[in-house]
Order: structure tokens, then sequence, then C-alpha cells
């Protein structure tokens, strides 16, 4: 074996940042056809120009554009590729297609995934109606499944979050940052998408919060942050992200081995090995989120403090995260049960 190749950590990343820089990943190409003018790909695009332009968030955009390739791709492999030979029947054979479309691993899409793909459909031809490009809109009763009340899997213990926590090498630079970034997850529960987004004057340490740019719905909002993980941010900054650091304009708060900000995505991989390391099973950042929700509950936090750490915009939501909190309902059981 290559000696650079039993590197690990930060010397492992230091000694191939001269192989990634300046590498870039281009979008795929969708493949969709754009030669007719009128075509639903190129009113697609216009669709989503027109949204962009209402300022809706990067994050609604790309999810917007990918329901809608998806759709266009299915339209296009039935030779469907303008907005008139799209009926309500048609796209009902697309609501089945969804029904019974499987992933890799088997499972099928989550009825959240569903509704979210359909709705890009809708708003799609709504726009297209507003603007007379269209006559009528054949989603306009497209009947919409529905949606599932569902409790989240089992959190985490307090105990396994600070299994998760002792995972990051402390001794390596790179672990100092997974560590503080784990901390923080679970300090504030931010999303990944938010954590992602963070950069340096988001952080104030004599105010102990965290300022959440354009959070979901594109909503600001500023969180506390506990003294663990301020202990270990401070910790972070003073001794490893100076070593990350090789473009000073770069301006994220966590950086990778290669200086650049995280990607949702590298952070949801990053928490899932960490969990599989410390619980042998599947995690995510959304799990820690959770865990900080359900811990705070326990302890007695109100729901409506809860919901505004979360940064959710109904109360409902924020039930669903609270309603897993069996600790509290099981003691007050065997408290005042006559058979407890």
């Amino acid at each position: 074996m290559n000696k650079d190749n039993r590197k690990r950590g930060y010397e492992r990343a230091r000694l191939l940042r001269g192989r990634e820089a300046g590498s870039g990943r281009e979008a795929k190409p969708d493949g969709l056809d754009r030669s007719d003018p009128e075509g639903l790909a190129i009113l697609a695009d216009a669709f989503l120009l027109a949204q962009q332009v209402k300022n809706y968030s990067e994050r609604t955009l790309d999810t917007r554009r990918y329901a809608l390739t998806l759709f266009l791709q299915w339209a296009e492999e039935r030779d469907l590729k303008r907005p008139e030979t799209i009926t309500k029947p048609i796209l009902e054979s697309y609501q089945r297609h969804l029904w019974n479309h499987r992933k890799k691993d088997g499972k099928p899409l989550s009825i959240g995934t569903q509704i979210g793909r359909l709705t890009a459909v809708r708003q799609l031809f709504k726009w297209l109606c507003r603007e007379n490009l269209l006559s009528a809109d054949p989603a306009a009763h497209l009947e919409m499944p529905k949606e599932e009340h569902r409790l989240p899997e089992d959190t985490l213990s307090e105990a396994e979050v600070a299994a998760v926590l002792a995972v990051p090498n402390i001794s390596d630079p790179l672990g100092v940052r997974d560590r503080a970034m784990l901390e923080l997850f679970y300090s504030t529960a931010i999303r990944r998408s938010e954590l992602a987004r963070l950069e340096l004057r988001d952080f104030n340490l004599d105010r102990k919060t965290l300022f959440v740019r354009k959070g979901k719905g594109g909503r600001d909002r500023v969180v506390p942050v506990g003294k663990r993980a301020l202990e270990w941010i401070a910790r972070y900054l003073d001794r490893t992200r100076p070593l990350l650091q090789i473009d000073m304009r770069e301006q994220a708060l966590f950086l990778t081995g290669y200086g650049r900000g995280f990607s949702p995505n590298s952070l949801g991989n990053l928490v899932s090995k960490t969990v599989r390391k410390a619980l042998g099973d599947r995690g995510s950042c959304h799990l820690l989120r959770h865990a900080c929700a359900t811990h705070m509950h326990e302890r007695g936090a109100d729901i409506r403090v809860i919901q505004q750490l979360l940064g959710h915009s109904k109360l409902e939501t924020t039930q669903v995260y609270t309603e897993v909190s069996i600790k509290l309902l099981r003691e007050v059981h065997e408290r005042t049960h006559p058979a407890g």
C-alpha cells in the first residue's frame, strides 16, 4: 500500500488537496428535449426562472427542478412533450407510477415525497394557465395522496448521543471539527442544510447564539448555543480552522479537508458514518435534531419554545417531534395509574 494512502484525518486531506483543488462537479445533463420553444422542457425552465425572480430559496428551486425533471423524463418516454398533450388521466397515470416506484433499496417513495413531486407538477401547469400558455389546467382537480401522520423513529437516548459525540478522534484536527459540528447539531437542533450555510459571522461567542439564515421557508432565526458546544466551536476556530483554510475569502464556518464549505449531502454522510460507528445503526443529522427536541421536552421545555428553536411555522409540526417523548408520560403513568 502506498504510504500516502495509509495516512488518515487531516494529514490525508492535506496530501490530497492539490489533486482536487480547482475541480468542481458540473451538473449532470437532464437529457430533456429542448428543441421545441413551446415544449414542456423549455416552459419548465421559464417557470423555474419566474420562481427564482420571486426570491424562492435555492433549496426550494432545486427540489422543484428535480421533481419536474423526473416528470418530464417520464412524459418524454411516452412522447408527451407539449403541455397540451398532458391530460388529467395522464397525470393520474404518473401518480400511479410514483405510487408503484421502488427505490434501489426496494422501498417505496414516502407519501411526503410523492406529494412533493406532484405539487411541483401542479404548480407548473397552474403557472402555464396563468401566463395564458395553456387554456385549461389538467392538474386543477388532481386528487393528492393523503398525508400520513407518522411518528419519528425512536430517538436516541442521552447515553446514545454521548456515544455518538465521543466517536471523532479529537487528537486529529478533523476530529475536533467533527466533534464541534456534532455538538452544534445536538445543541441547536439545526438542519444539515442550515449548518452547511453557516458563515463565520453567524456565530457569536459572546452572546452564545447562532444566526440561522434562510431556514425552511426562507425564514431567519437566532438560536442559543449550549456551553459544551460553545467550547468545542471555540477550540475548532482556534486550532483547526486556520489549518484548513486555503482561500482567505472563504467564509464558511466549517471547512472540509479541502478548505471549502460542506454540502448538505457530505454532512449527512459524515453523521451517518459516525452514528454507525457508535451504535452499529444508520443515523442522520435529523436524528440529532430530533434528540435535542425530545430531550428538552422530557426535561420540561415548553413545546412553543421547542417550536421556535426548530424553526417550525406550525405548532402541529413540532408536536410530531415531541409525541415520542415517552419518558415523562411513563413517569406520570407509573405515579398516577391505579395498577402502576
